[in-house]
């Protein structure tokens, strides 16, 4: 099974949107730890249906290294986005962590992506599961056949 981190703050509503949609698409076959940057934000995941959930710096720290995929927005690897709720401690563990990836490149901070499409959430999330998240997943479950 694989496991996957999803990293939200401010009122989870990014991180909730993920895992009910990642919830939909692969059921029970995932198991997804809700990781906020602040309580609040943690409970709204486990509203979602997150199998488990921390909040914090240290829960963050601790976590992000020991599952098989991240994701969430694209300020989770960037020191005190968010509004300051990210950590430098936060995105460094994030950023170094041995687990792949999937960054959504909202532009809430003041950085750009070129080159990104400006999709609204909904359908950044549907073309992750689509070409991404399925990939992963089926690539998991091949190798532990």
């Amino acid at each position: 099974m694989i496991r996957i981190c999803v990293i939200d703050g401010q009122g989870g509503g990014i991180g909730s949107t993920i895992i009910r949609k990642v919830k939909e698409v692969f059921e029970e076959t995932v198991e997804i730890v809700a990781l906020g940057t602040n309580a609040i934000a943690t409970a709204q995941m486990l509203k979602a249906k997150a199998n488990r959930g921390a909040s914090g710096e240290n829960a963050i720290v601790q976590t992000v290294g020991r599952v098989d995929l991240i994701i969430g927005p694209l300020g989770i690897v960037m020191a005190n986005a968010m509004m300051g709720e990210v950590t430098p401690k936060m995105a460094e563990a994030v950023s170094s962590s041995p687990a792949r990836k999937l960054l959504l490149p909202l532009t809430q901070e003041n950085v750009q992506i070129v080159g990104a499409s400006a999709l609204p959430l909904p359908r950044l999330i549907e073309a992750m599961i689509e070409k991404d998240l399925t990939d992963i997943h089926e690539g998991a479950e091949k190798h532990h056949v």
